[in-house]
């Protein structure tokens, strides 16, 4: 075939795609993504056994809004990066500023604390665990993520796949709280980002293969 017959082939024979067609896409790759991270909690983690106490302190919901409050604004960004020409515009500070504020309440609680509690609240009694965790229960969210992206148009491989990570380090994070026994802002603000932070450069790597064109 001549390459003008292609083009116009492919001039004449195209369609126009739902404008909400990647926000669906997306969003039933996380619905998926999300029960296989929730199927890992329960068969491999357990809810904590005191969860019907620790829903009445207020230090667990931060712990389990703060990862939602990325994973929401990692959804806008992938799905804004899934089609071509459409900028991220502010979903990027709207990524950065649950971080920022749990860091903010991080850095209070530590210099507040008498110093002999300082590391106990840091370490907590999961660091060594709490960001492969984290990582796992994001998994498969990535993968369902990366695998909506292949189907659309990202032109940004990496900034996309970086967005998916994000997302899936969100939920992971998330859905590892109800498991999590750990309730100081100094422990989130480090082992909970990192946690998040490694799907993000997974993510990142991945797109840059993956979804390319």
């Amino acid at each position: 075939m001549k390459t003008d017959d292609l083009v116009t082939m492919l001039a004449t024979g195209s369609t126009a795609v739902r404008r909400r067609t990647p926000s669906r896409r997306i969003g039933l790759a996380l619905l998926a993504g999300i029960a296989l991270s929730l199927l890992i909690l329960f068969t491999g983690y357990g809810v904590r056994d005191d969860l019907r106490q620790v829903i009445a302190l207020p230090m667990f919901w931060v712990k389990l809004l703060f990862p939602l409050c990325v994973a929401v604004w990692a959804f806008v960004s992938v799905q804004r990066l899934a089609r071509p020409g459409v900028k991220v515009r502010r979903a990027w500070m709207g990524l950065a500023a649950p971080v920022l504020a749990v860091w903010a309440m991080a850095i209070m609680a530590w210099f507040s604390a008498p110093m002999a509690d300082r590391m106990p609240s840091l370490l907590g009694q999961s660091w060594r665990t709490c960001a492969l965790s984290i990582g796992l229960m994001a998994l498969p969210v990535l993968a369902a993520a990366l695998l909506a992206l292949r189907g659309l148009a990202p032109t940004r491989p990496a900034l996309a796949g970086a967005a998916a990570g994000a997302l899936a380090g969100g939920m992971g994070a998330a859905v590892y709280a109800m498991h999590c026994v750990e309730l100081t802002s100094p422990f989130l603000a480090v082992w909970y980002v990192i946690g998040m932070m490694v799907p993000v450069i997974a993510g990142a790597a991945l797109g840059q293969r993956l979804l390319r064109w």
